[in-house]
């Protein structure tokens, strides 16, 4: 009777839990894999919101290294309208609209960060003291392939006008705006191999994410696999064991009647 009861709780949470698992019957060797492949996937599901927080900072970049690439293009217009025959009126007007543009430039460059890591800075430069740079984690251990340092990868100086070299740009003379114009080539140069680096970081993260999106589920389907019960099977054995129960009460019950039917024999 008691073997029985017990054997019916343990039906009834392997049902109630969903765990195959559950009892002191179970497999230690089962529980210990299960908890192991579950710890694997639960770590590659933060690897993959990091990669997500990545692409995020990656996003912003590119982002502000649009603007930017568009405020050049604009400062270009601008010097390619300062020819020779231009009145000092007209240049001190062209001047001070590539002035303005070239402070926004600056303040894109200083401005621009993801959860307060600064991204146009210089920051995400690969010349940055080792401590600080800037590690995603896709993995499920600190080995480095678990890592991806974006100072190696994107690799990115400092975008404003000094280290471009288009900070003393100016109009006031025919020469000094041809000048300007192979500086700004130049800084145009710049800004579109680090928006390749930055593209080509996005698509590696893309593919990352994919990889960890894939390990998760095949982690968790073979986690599942060992740990989950199979309802149609535990139904059945919690059906058998109820019926099991049921029948003992029964015999039980039917057990002391026999005592007051010899009694009622001898009262007879």
């Amino acid at each position: 009777m008691d073997t029985n009861n017990r054997n019916l709780g343990e039906s009834i949470s392997r049902v109630a839990s969903g765990d195959r698992l559950t009892g002191a019957g179970t497999s230690t060797a089962d529980k210990s894999i299960s908890e192991l492949l579950n710890s694997d996937a639960r770590a590659l599901r933060q690897s993959a919101r990091n990669l997500n927080d990545g692409i995020s900072l990656i996003n912003v970049a590119e982002g502000s290294l649009n603007e930017q690439a568009s405020i050049l293009i604009r400062i270009r217009e601008v010097l390619a309208q300062a020819d020779g025959a231009l009145s000092d009126t007209v240049r001190d007007t062209l001047q001070l609209e590539i002035n303005t543009l070239k402070d926004e430039f600056n303040r894109i460059a200083n401005s621009t960060e993801f959860n307060g890591q600064q991204l146009l800075d210089g920051s995400l430069a690969a010349s940055v003291e080792g401590r600080q740079h800037v590690v995603v984690v896709v993995g499920i251990d600190s080995s480095a392939d678990g890592r991806i340092d974006l100072n190696e990868v994107v690799d990115l100086e400092s975008t404003d006008t000094t280290t471009l070299g288009i900070d003393d740009l100016s109009v006031a003379t025919f020469q000094e705006a041809i000048d300007g114009l192979s500086k700004i080539d130049a800084a145009q140069v710049a800004i579109s191999s680090a928006r390749a680096s930055i593209g080509a970081t996005q698509n590696r993260f893309a593919r990352a994410l994919s990889n960890l999106n894939v390990s998760i589920e095949n982690l968790t389907a073979a986690s599942s696999g060992i740990k989950d019960a199979d309802f149609a099977e535990e139904v059945t054995d919690l059906t058998r064991r109820q019926l099991l129960v049921q029948s003992a009460s029964a015999m039980v019950g039917q057990a002391n009647l026999i005592p007051e039917g010899v009694l009622l024999l001898l009262q007879q």
